[in-house]
């Protein structure tokens, strides 16, 4: 199929197909007019990939995840390291998580100095 079917498919712009396939996370053939021909399964990676980014994961992890990934939702098989990357991810938002709330408190301290 061609982008612009794939877009209209999966809610995702062609822009952002572009950029899902420039990272590695998406695969096209050409034809022979040079345009992008996206298999069936492309509409499955889009939104496994969708529901990866809700999750905060990075496209640099997400190309990590997606050979174990199965189903939109997706479900996740887990492959070798794919348990020890996606821990190390959690532990990293904790610590953004745990920064924003200390940002948070000194902030609300500054607007209500009694």
């Amino acid at each position: 199929m061609l982008i612009g079917e794939l877009s209209e498919r999966t809610g995702v712009s062609s822009r952002m197909l572009r950029y899902y396939e420039a990272q590695g996370l998406l695969v096209a053939g050409r034809g022979p007019n040079g345009y992008r021909d996206f298999g069936e399964e492309a509409v499955v990676t889009v939104a496994q990939t969708r529901a990866l980014l809700r999750a905060g994961l990075s496209t640099e992890v997400i190309r990590s995840v997606l050979p174990c990934a199965r189903g939109e939702r997706p479900e996740i098989r887990w492959c070798a390291e794919l348990r020890d990357i996606l821990n190390g991810e959690l532990a990293e938002m904790d610590e953004r998580i745990d920064a924003l709330q200390r940002s948070r408190g000194a902030l609300a301290g500054l607007l209500d100095p009694s």
